[in-house]
């Protein structure tokens, strides 16, 4: 019981720093300022980068490179807990949807690791397959809005 009494206070901290947090801070709700990029912004593009070395990775057949880099993919870094909470925030009853998307990526990188490991040509192709078409799932649910609300200045 500790634990969760732990997480909810830990929670309950970053709701009350993002309520009481000074108006100047919050350029992502106000407006002119510049905007930040959120921590989101920056995993996305360190997994584009791994996803361009996994395709070179299959296309010379390094397996051992291929099953280095899908567990990064997998188990990708996530954003603080401060903009966990915007995004979540933002994107409402959508966020099983969301994390629906995060999990059926994380099992096809862990499956892209085993086949890689195996050596297994088809099974990586279907692997990497299956995280692309994931990958673009999200992609076409979310980057979008993600991009208006959070960038977009108004």
């Amino acid at each position: 019981m500790k634990d969760k009494s732990t997480f909810q206070t830990i929670v309950a901290a970053g709701l009350l720093g993002t309520f009481l947090m000074p108006a100047s801070s919050m350029a992502w709700a106000t407006g002119p300022a510049e905007v930040k990029p959120l921590a989101l912004h920056k995993i996305m593009q360190d997994l584009a980068m791994d996803m361009q070395a996994v395709t070179d990775g299959i296309s010379r057949e390094d397996w051992a490179l291929v099953a280095k880099i899908a567990p990064r993919i997998a188990d990708h870094p996530q954003p603080p807990l401060a903009e966990k909470m915007r995004i979540l925030s933002f994107i409402g009853s959508d966020a099983g949807k969301f994390k629906g998307h995060e999990e059926k990526n994380h099992r096809a990188g862990l499956e892209l690791k085993r086949a890689a490991e195996r050596q297994d040509r088809p099974a990586v192709i279907s692997a990497f397959a299956t995280l692309q078409n994931g990958c673009l799932a999200c992609h076409q649910s979310f980057r979008k809005s993600f991009q208006e609300h959070f960038y977009e200045q108004r």
